[in-house]
């Protein structure tokens, strides 16, 4: 839990300072703001990669885990049949 809130955090001030970047620079407003727009972008579509990512891993473990519980249930249940017989 303290990792995930670590990573939100960095991506939060990354998009805060590049926001502040953008807002500083000696452009004009309708370019300004199409550059916040883009960057908006970029970072919706980083953050949901990384999310789908995330996702991912997180099915791919517990799938894992399932097989892992289902073999240990099949060896259990072979060793009372074994130790019955």
């Amino acid at each position: 839990m303290k990792t995930s809130n670590t990573i939100l955090g960095i991506i939060g001030a990354a998009a805060a300072g590049a926001l502040l970047g953008v807002l500083f620079a000696p452009d004009k407003g309708s370019k300004t703001r199409q550059k916040i727009a883009d960057k908006s972008k970029d970072y919706k579509d980083d953050f949901k990669g990384k999310l789908d990512n995330i996702v991912s891993t997180g099915k791919d473990l517990m799938n894992q885990g399932k097989a892992k519980y289902n073999n240990a249930k099949t060896e259990v249940s072979d060793g009372i049949e074994h130790v019955t017989n």
